[in-house]
């Protein structure tokens, strides 16, 4: 049977593909308000319909294929080295099966480095289809608007590759790598949390002696649901600035690719938008980013443990 490493990885590839389809207009929202570098200001209803009237209901979805592909990947990835570095941390001492909050973060710290060296590619290309239509001005309507051709997931990458170079693909790893602690403080404050529920109903069951000495509590799917949702808060509001810029730069803008640093981008940013422009599509992506990791927490674990149960009825047989 396929290690326990697999299983997670397949399922919070799975799990990343249902939450992404079902969060993808939130994720065009956020993205295209990030890279927006005037300080034009629109309520997400706004920006809602200002996309739907020039680019149809499908302009909410742009990029959704290579952004499922990237979920895919990101989360398949991410779990199979997580529960790896688990795996080798709990085997590597004696006591309980529950990770501290340190080693937590360096699981974490693994898994996040090495998804976002693998993953960086395909984010490049879904933020480049994500925001190409953004080159049409909008800022007299008045003039006609010239069609800018969407380009789909081949001819996104063969654009890439004419205009900027292989190189590109890699563009805004930095602040990538940076936001690598994004995921680390969302599975840190999850599985920290997670413990405390378990430990303290695993507690609760005992003590009223209805449940055997041995007896430890299990958590719904809803447990996992909020649980989801307030550890993906916490982390990306302390990281959003570094999201504003790592998106910048997979959108290749020209000013942007003049940052020397993430620290650069920040400050530049500052300067030329003041504060404000480190938040540009926050809401949108607060709300996208909690509703997403609620979904993949409840489902990832609720397909990990459909497929486990499956697998060893089948070696069964």
């Amino acid at each position: 049977m396929a290690s326990d490493s697999v299983i997670h990885a397949l399922a919070g590839a799975a799990g990343g593909i249902v939450a992404m389809t079902v969060t993808y207009p939130l994720i065009v929202l956020s993205t295209r308000a990030a890279v927006e570098t005037t300080n034009e200001h629109k309520s997400t209803y706004e920006s809602i319909l200002d996309i739907v009237k020039r680019e149809g209901v499908l302009g909410l979805y742009s990029g959704l294929n290579s952004s499922l592909l990237g979920i895919a990947v990101t989360n398949g990835v991410y779990y199979y080295f997580y529960e790896r570095s688990r795996g080798v941390i709990l085997s590597s001492r004696t006591g309980g099966k529950a990770l501290s909050t340190v080693e937590s973060m360096l699981a974490g710290l693994i898994a996040g480095s090495a998804t976002t060296i693998i993953s960086n590619p395909v984010w490049v290309v879904q933020t480049s289809q994500a925001v190409r239509t953004m080159e049409q001005p909008s800022s007299d309507s008045s003039v006609p608007r010239p069609d800018v051709k969407k380009l789909g997931f081949i001819a996104t990458i063969q654009h890439i590759l004419r205009k900027d170079g292989i190189s590109a693909f890699w563009r805004g790893l930095g602040p990538a790598m940076i936001l690598v602690v994004n995921p680390v403080l969302q599975y840190t404050v999850f599985e920290q949390l997670k413990n405390f529920l378990i430990k303290r109903r695993t507690a609760k069951l005992r003590a009223a002696g209805a449940a055997a000495v041995t007896a430890v509590a299990v958590l719904s799917d809803t447990d996992y649901f909020l649980l989801g949702a307030f550890s993906k808060l916490v982390s990306t509001s302390l990281t959003y600035p570094y999201i504003v810029v790592k998106s910048r730069l997979h959108a290749g803008q020209a000013h942007a690719l003049k940052y020397k640093s993430s620290l650069d981008g920040l400050l530049t940013i500052v300067d030329e938008e003041g504060v404000g422009g480190l938040y540009k599509g926050v809401s949108s992506k607060l709300v996208q980013s909690v509703l997403t990791a609620a979904i993949l927490f409840m489902s990832q674990r609720r397909i990990y443990e459909v497929t486990r149960k499956a697998m060893a009825a089948s070696v069964v047989k």
